[in-house]
């Protein structure tokens, strides 16, 4: 059978409100052009992200009532250790109220001036985290992974060629975590493979490098493994998730993406000396160790969802919904990254829109005129997010524009789908009418959340 049907059926439902064009204008207008500042209300699809946008199940929230709201020693807290422990293998479990909290306690405690982390990719609000302690986020992402046209199955991973040459010119002491995000979100949610992670593992652990998992999206990266990488093909998604976190020190997870919750997240790791000063400064901002910033029915929540999404069944569904979207709108000429990743379809808005040059934030202009088109919200991840200023404040642009149309988990169907179709292929037909944008505010870190944009 070639239809694959999502594999739940829905029991409560949250209407959509319809606009016109000229509404939107309006709303856009309002919002300074950035679609970060559009209230929810004035969408119609929403895929600006997939972080704490799923729909959660029966099961779920059944969790929601039967959570333990004690301060300190709360069952449904140890119901979630127990459940990411079975899955990761690390010893010491800390929850936060989301994954950038548990960025911001672990590179505080490694970061500093002078110092550098490495990735494939790291993504905005890590890449924040690592640059407000006054150290380098380093990305070295694969060669093909660089090239949205082209057709490889993990174009997420690491440049491992690249990766050793920089710990032998900036010395391993000053290099004090190397971090995997899997998928490779800024990369287009391509996946990296377990080889990659393996070798990656092998080399931080010759020069003695921390090695951690971003695992926002690690079931999702477990799938492809399954299906594209030789040896793995029947091998359990679980069997492959702790193979995965069994060549690394520790991770942090966003759990507002794969454990298909609205609010969570957690930092696992083995380093108990680390890990002691983990549970301080989480005391000092976060909560108590057995509840970090969540309420017990929150962590229920996680535990289960964490379940829910190593099923096989779900997971061919998610990925395949990705690709039916990708398949549609590259049959109609409009270039994306290839091949579709796991959580999103990613526009490349630079072969998309090639007469607006990068400064000029062909991105922006397209996420904006497939809002003004059908109400369909996406998010830049180019210039605006990832650009920078040179010693003259010129532009420097990152190697990819993109537009991620990143489609939360359990909440749209197929029709939903089709119509995302319908409206980015009319706006591929009007594209050489699409202007460019100037930043008419920023702020100094993760600008592209409240910028201010004019149209040019």
């Amino acid at each position: 059978m070639k239809t694959i049907i999502e594999p739940f059926k829905i029991k409560s439902v949250e209407p959509i409100y319809f606009t016109s064009r000229a509404q939107r204008q309006q709303i856009l207008e309002t919002a300074g052009y950035n679609p970060f500042l559009i209230k929810a209300e004035g969408v119609i699809i929403d895929l600006l992200t997939d972080s704490g946008t799923s729909a959660m199940s029966a099961k779920q929230w059944a969790g929601i009532m039967d959570g333990d709201e004690s301060y300190a020693g709360s069952r449904s807290f140890f119901r979630f250790e127990h459940t990411v422990k079975k899955l990761t293998g690390f010893d010491f479990i800390i929850p936060t109220h989301q994954g950038r909290a548990a960025e911001k306690i672990l590179f505080s405690l490694l970061g500093g001036a002078g110092k550098y982390f490495v990735s494939n990719t790291f993504f905005d609000t890590t890449r924040a985290n690592i640059e407000f302690t006054g150290a380098e986020a380093v990305d070295f992402l694969t060669l093909e992974g660089k090239t949205p046209a082209l057709v490889a199955p993990f174009k997420g991973n690491i440049d491992i060629d690249a990766l050793a040459y920089f710990i032998a010119e900036k010395g391993a002491e000053n290099i004090p975590l190397c971090m995997l995000t899997v998928t490779n979100n800024s990369g287009g949610g391509q996946p990296v493979s377990m080889q990659n992670i393996r070798e990656t593992s092998e080399l931080c652990r010759r020069y003695g490098i921390p090695f951690f998992i971003d695992a926002c999206r690690f079931a999702e990266n477990a799938f492809f493994i399954k299906t594209r990488e030789k040896g793995y093909e029947n091998a359990s998604i679980v069997s492959i998730v702790q193979e995965l976190f069994s060549y690394a020190d520790g991770c942090t997870m966003s759990a507002k993406k794969d454990a298909l919750v609205n609010i969570g997240g957690f930092l696992a790791l083995n380093d108990t000396h680390l890990a002691q000063q983990a549970k301080n400064m989480l005391i000092v901002t976060e909560g108590f160790p057995t509840y970090g910033g969540l309420a017990g029915r929150d962590l229920e929540a996680i535990a289960q969802g964490l379940e829910e999404v190593l099923d096989e069944e779900y997971l061919k569904y998610r990925i395949r919904s990705i690709e039916y979207l990708g398949e549609k709108i590259h049959h109609a000429g409009v270039p994306i990254m290839m091949p579709t990743g796991g959580h999103a379809v990613y526009l490349d808005a630079k072969a998309f829109l090639p007469h607006i040059p990068p400064h000029q934030f062909p991105g922006v202009a397209l996420c904006n005129e497939i809002y003004l088109e059908g109400g369909v919200r996406g998010v830049e991840i180019g210039s605006l997010m990832f650009g920078k200023y040179d010693a003259s404040g010129r532009h420097v642009a990152p190697p990819l524009e993109l537009v991620r149309l990143a489609i939360p988990r359990r909440v749209y169907t197929q029709s939903h789908i089709d119509y995302v179709a319908e409206v980015i292929i009319e706006t591929y037909r009007k594209k050489q009418h699409i202007k460019g944008y100037k930043i008419a505010y920023e702020a100094p870190l993760l600008r592209h959340f409240t910028a201010l944009l004019v149209p040019l």
